[in-house]
């Protein structure tokens, strides 16, 4: 699965390798039924241009099963997205720091929490409710988790905190105000660092 080694950036490729990668080990370990289809991907929006070198065409991982098999890496899969599971397209910038932190019982709660509290003091700052432009802040198709998938991507450390210890720091959030789980405090912000973060947001002032 990961021997638990950082081996970089957040949507690097080489990140959402070893992700995809864990991903499929973990539902292979499970030896889930046969007939069992279903699939994971996360693609993210506007990545520095850093992570799109030597002509990657996006910054994404997936991992799935289907036939009895069970894959998983960089990018995303063709047929992928078309089985039942969890598809979701997110901005780069708004999670990629708080992705880095790991979760206890309440760790995701806590981080939706905080998100809000970030996208509320954007919205206010920038005096409108909607923060992208339609269909720019990212999508998602209906999540499916079967429990024996849940089962599968939960055990041990858990997905999440897989992903996290195999995740570097990225340089845009070194001087930025954070909250204990890395969530960026757009209050505390100073106003240059304000403009930048909505830049790396991708949100048009």
């Amino acid at each position: 699965m990961s021997d638990g080694k950082s081996v970089g950036e957040f949507g690097s490729k080489e990140w959402c390798e070893a992700c995809g990668k864990a991903g499929a080990k973990m539902l292979e370990d499970a030896n889930l039924p046969a007939e069992t289809a279903w699939g994971f991907s996360e693609v993210y929006l506007y990545p520095p241009e850093r992570l799109l070198a030597d002509d990657r065409k996006m910054s994404a991982y997936y991992f799935m099963v289907k036939d009895g098999k069970c894959s998983g890496g960089d990018g995303v899969a063709e047929g992928c997205t078309d089985l039942d599971g969890f598809h979701i397209s997110a901005v780069w910038g708004a999670i990629c720091n708080q992705s880095q932190s790991l979760y206890g019982p309440e760790g995701q709660k806590q981080r939706s929490v905080e998100e809000g509290v970030m996208y509320k003091e954007i919205a206010e700052y920038l005096g409108r409710s909607e923060i992208w432009a339609k269909g720019e802040g990212g999508s998602a198709k209906p999540m499916i988790w079967p429990p024996e998938i849940v089962a599968a991507i939960t055990v041990g450390d858990g997905l999440h905190n897989v992903a996290a210890n195999l995740q570097t720091p990225s340089p845009e959030y070194e001087d930025l105000p954070t909250t204990e789980l890395r969530v960026p405090i757009f209050g505390d912000m100073t106003e240059e660092q304000k403009k930048s973060f909505l830049k790396l947001l991708a949100i048009q002032i």
